[in-house]
């Protein structure tokens, strides 16, 4: 296994040095990735919340495409993230749950075998950072460093305190960590990210660049700054206030970043994404997934359709939406359709280059089908055009049509027994290339129905 990825390594570095060179000179676009930790559907002003302002985010979505069916491919925040990164769905190399903080363990992480989009990136001359929350693998194999990225900043764990001094188990006091060397946490945790993405975007206008910018807010712990809360003293269920200003922290936050890239002169040549990795736990933090049904953790739509923005000035339409259903693993393929990144042949990517469709040069939707599987297969799902089936969330499988039915409320499987066959047959070949989960969650039991 050591001597496979160690030449993988090696592989990459040859085809890094041999194209570097040109790739400077192509004027390729930047790239943004920004992802929410738990956040409701419809907990941002672009999704119809009222009660939460987010006016950085409601900016942004009327500079933007606002994907109405977008997905994440799995429900809950580990998982979500290796099939951001790897374009694949992670169940293919079993990464379906979240890892232990284990930093002895070289099994609970992203598998080394597994290519990563700033490893591919770095091909077409890009320079990489993550700020944020990894949460794939505590083991020094397994830091973003020695993944592809050539900067990180952030908590390489599952959550972080927010507050200096603030108490909290193992995992979440750990201190922040800069390219491998530990930091003290110097302020509010949520400030400090935006601050560190907005300086790495000013100091990198001369190369194109990838940022990964992983927020851990409005994840728990439920823990806000007197101005934050400030903004939102009307709300009156105190667990949902608190979560509120984390949501207000992040928004803020996000401010600061989109402005970075204005002040830099960036923006016109920024592709930018914002998405969740979930939808909200809706009875842990009163988060709001409404109008869907479920929450983290199932595949009902609440726990796996999340808010979805795609962002690009100039070359993709503003303030409109995008109805097609198109997931997260659409990122690496549609950053490596434009910059002609090398990816190797052995890593097949399973999502869309977008920009076509997004731009309305394909009419047809994206995608025939998207999947998702959850602890092992005890929990599925499959969506087909309009239908929905939903396997391992009660005793019965369900079929929904979610085009009349987005609550998925009325089981249609009795009236639609053709449908039912063909999307559980569907879902039984696209099973076939899956393995078992490396590793389990560390709490199985709450990894269900909207706990971490």
């Amino acid at each position: 296994m050591k001597s496979s990825c160690l030449r993988v390594a090696l592989l990459f570095a040859l085809v890094v040095s041999l194209d570097l060179r040109a790739a400077q000179t192509k004027g390729l676009p930047n790239i943004l990735v920004i992802v929410a930790d738990d956040l409701g559907y419809a907990d941002a002003g672009f999704n119809g919340c009222k009660d939460i302002p987010t006016p950085h985010l409601d900016a942004l979505a009327k500079r933007s495409l606002r994907c109405t069916s977008g997905y994440v491919t799995h429900p809950f925040c580990s998982p979500t993230r290796a099939g951001l990164l790897t374009g694949r769905y992670q169940q293919r190399f079993g990464h379906e749950n979240n890892p232990a903080w284990l930093p002895e363990s070289t099994v609970a992480g992203l598998p080394l075998s597994q290519v990563t989009l700033p490893q591919v990136l770095k091909t077409a001359g890009y320079a990489t950072a993550a700020i944020g929350k990894w949460h794939l693998g505590a083991h020094p194999q397994f830091h973003p460093n020695r993944r592809g990225f050539d900067d990180y900043y952030g908590m390489l764990g599952g959550g972080h305190i927010y507050l200096p001094g603030a108490k909290g188990g193992a995992e979440y006091t750990i201190p922040m960590n800069r390219n491998g060397r530990d930091e003290p946490l110097p302020a509010y945790l949520t400030d400090v990210l935006g601050q560190e993405a907005a300086a790495y975007i000013q100091k990198s206008a001369a190369k194109p660049w990838f940022l990964y910018l992983a927020f851990n807010a409005p994840h728990t712990p439920l823990q806000v700054t007197e101005k934050q809360l400030a903004r939102v003293r009307h709300i009156t269920d105190e667990t949902r206030r608190n979560y509120a200003g984390l949501v207000v922290g992040m928004d803020d936050a996000i401010g600061v970043v989109l402005k970075s890239l204005r002040d830099s002169g960036q923006e016109q040549n920024t592709l930018v994404w914002f998405f969740s990795d979930n939808g909200g736990p809706v009875g842990v933090t009163h988060s709001d997934n409404t109008p869907l049904r479920g929450a983290k953790g199932q595949v009902f739509e609440g726990g796996v359709r999340v808010p979805f923005l795609i962002s690009w000035p100039g070359k993709l339409a503003e303030g409109k939406d995008f109805a097609p259903p198109v997931h997260i693993l659409d990122v690496f393929a549609t950053a490596v359709a434009l910059t002609s990144a090398k990816v190797p042949a052995t890593h097949q990517l399973e999502g869309v280059d977008l920009l076509p469709f997004l731009t309305g040069a394909k009419s047809a939707a994206p995608h025939e089908r998207l999947f998702w599987r959850a602890g092992g297969g005890a929990r599925s799902a499959v969506r087909e055009g309009d239908w929905k089936l939903v396997q391992g969330e009660g005793a019965k499988t369900q079929l929904f049509n979610l085009a009349t039915d987005i609550g998925e409320a009325k089981d249609m499987s009795a009236e639609q027994p053709a449908v039912l066959a063909r999307l559980q047959a569907a879902y039984a070949e696209w099973d076939k290339a899956n393995v078992k989960p490396l590793f389990e969650s560390p709490n199985p039991g709450k990894a269900k129905a909207g706990k971490k």
